[in-house]
């Protein structure tokens, strides 16, 4: 048996395992998907419950066939190497030997890379609480789907399998998550900035104070009442967006406004995701390298343009696995970063879509550069921000651009 062989014959144990101790255990589990904002909401969600339930969260991208059951097992992100597949075997048969302690809820992340990923995982956990962040026009791993809306066909199998008794948390203003309300039997939760949310962001800000990014702020409103929010150590409307995904569950759950408005102070934006890190020269950092799409990409241009700062600079990489939308997609965050920043920097060679159309939409040849990768940006960033500079760092993930991050951030 070679290594390959016998890494499926543990994946195909531990999964099995997973079933297992799922059967045993019966904890309430919440599934979250969407192309865009899971890990937010997953983390916003685990906030707001975490006070007063028995909780345990998907780890980092542990949303995948293989992921998904080492979460149900337990928590093995700090073990490595050969020990790990025996510790993981071994302490999940001892559960289902003897009776452990073992978490009331379990809030699980669903990926769907390509079609059937959503009904694997679902063979192993079924939830009661299915939660849509959004599809969006030009979703992430696009490439392996004929369109937007057969990749909300695979993420609404969650809400399929949902019970009369259980709920559907949905992203109302996305148009294809608020489709999906005629897929399920369950209680619809809806939320979003539309007034047609039941759970409604209103009076959303990004909070400068002093000439300093400090976070956001907001109402979140329900049932004729509201409450304040205010999240520190990030920018932009997602964190909003996952802030009001967490009070749906959390309303679900019996919690009053206040409870959950309390709950969310505790909410941290997970890293690179519209993190605000202070940078070289007085400049401040938008972390956002985690990953980009199309729908995320605009997202964050839309927040640089929303603050005033003296001067923007924006370093955006590659796209990936959007497939035949990879040009029309890069040229049109050219042309809306073109608007919004003083200096374009583009990492990858799909972003030179990116340079080419900004530089059509007006934007001078002079204030564009492009790299080939983050290593040699590395070289030349720290010539190109000046004091007081604002700088956008977001790419998809294979593009390393964190490594850009920790070249201009303060030690």
């Amino acid at each position: 048996m070679n290594k390959q062989q016998l890494r499926a014959k543990l994946e195909k144990i531990v999964r099995r395992l997973a079933i297992l101790t799922l059967k045993k255990y019966q904890p309430g589990i919440i599934a979250i998907t969407g192309s865009v904002g899971k890990t937010s909401a997953k983390e916003a969600i685990f906030s707001v419950l975490r006070g007063s339930r028995s909780v345990r969260a998907t780890h980092g991208n542990f949303n995948n066939e293989l992921g998904l059951p080492l979460t149900v097992l337990g928590d093995y992100t700090k073990i490595s190497g050969k020990i790990f597949w025996i510790k993981v075997i071994l302490r999940a048969i001892a559960g289902l030997i003897f009776r452990f302690e073992y978490p009331e809820i379990l809030i699980l992340e669903y990926a769907a890379d390509k079609p059937g990923d959503i009904k694997n995982l679902l063979d192993v956990a079924k939830p009661q609480m299915g939660v849509i962040t959004a599809i969006g026009n030009i979703p992430a791993h696009v490439e392996f789907y004929s369109g937007a809306e057969a990749v909300a066909r695979e993420k609404s199998k969650i809400l399929e399998v949902l019970p009369s008794t259980g709920f559907a948390v949905l992203n109302i203003d996305d148009k294809y998550v608020a489709e999906m309300k005629s897929r399920t039997r369950a209680h619809i939760m809806s939320y979003g900035f539309g007034s047609d949310a039941a759970i409604q962001v209103t009076n959303f800000e990004n909070r400068i104070e002093n000439g300093r990014p400090e976070g956001i702020s907001f109402k979140l409103n329900y049932g004729g009442s509201f409450v304040p929010v205010r999240i520190d150590g990030c920018l932009g409307k997602p964190q909003a967006y996952a802030a009001a995904a967490a009070a749906a569950v959390g309303f679900a759950f019996g919690m009053n406004l206040v409870k959950v408005s309390d709950a969310l102070r505790s909410y941290k934006s997970p890293i690179q995701r519209t993190t605000i890190t202070p940078g070289i020269k007085d400049s401040f950092v938008i972390d956002d390298a985690y990953n980009a799409s199309p729908m995320s990409m605009k997202s964050a241009i839309e927040l640089a343009d929303s603050v005033k700062f003296k001067r923007k600079i924006a370093i955006l990489g590659d796209m990936l696995e959007i497939g035949k939308y990879t040009i029309e997609a890069h040229e049109e965050i050219g042309r809306l970063a073109s608007n919004v920043f003083d200096i374009l920097i583009t990492v990858g060679p799909r972003s030179k879509f990116i340079a080419e159309a900004a530089h059509k939409k007006g934007m001078e040849a002079k204030n564009i550069i492009s790299f080939e990768s983050a290593d040699d940006i590395k070289i030349k960033i720290r010539e190109i921000i000046k004091k007081g500079d604002l700088i956008l760092v977001k790419g998809s993930h294979a593009m390393h651009l964190e490594k850009v991050v920790e070249e201009i951030k303060l030690v």
